[in-house]
């Protein structure tokens, strides 16, 4: 299984960072290889708020969708994604949110499998540039929106 981590100091809030990751619709904006976000439950529970969602990914002859349940901790400016259903055998992403002046400092986990064996072996051989393009499209699509924030 692919694992990973980022960690990347942007000059935003913790709280519009937090709110651009929960806001999976937008995704298909600015997130490579994303062509459609839908949120079909989002739930406040008080100290969390549980999303449900799906997200469509395509590249080249891969698209699929997977649905998946995002946890967002207030207490702990922190997100959790696991896979619900679709082409993830194993998915498991944690977001780590903190203020550092005007700046936050963002970490980024990934763990993941595919159901289909091929595809995760070529999604294995280009997901160390792929996640840095979509690390690096989080971190654009941030400073243009909330830069002067």
């Amino acid at each position: 299984m692919p694992l990973a981590s980022i960690k990347k100091k942007i000059p935003c809030s913790k709280k519009n960072l937090i709110e651009m990751v929960l806001d999976i619709e937008k995704y298909p904006e600015f997130v490579p290889w994303c062509l459609e976000g839908k949120i079909h439950e989002k739930t406040d529970r008080g100290d969390t708020i549980e999303i449900k969602a799906d997200l469509t990914i395509g590249r080249s002859f891969f698209k699929d969708t997977y649905k998946s349940l995002v946890i967002y901790n207030k207490s702990k400016d922190s997100i959790h994604v696991t896979n619900i259903d679709g082409p993830l055998k194993h998915l498991e992403n944690r977001w780590f949110f903190r203020q550092d002046g005007d700046s936050s400092e963002v970490e980024f986990h990934v763990d993941f499998e595919l159901k289909n064996k091929i595809l995760n072996v070529l999604m294995i051989k280009s997901f160390d540039l792929g996640l840095k393009k979509i690390a690096d499209a989080f971190e654009k699509r941030a400073i243009d929106l909330f830069k002067s924030t």
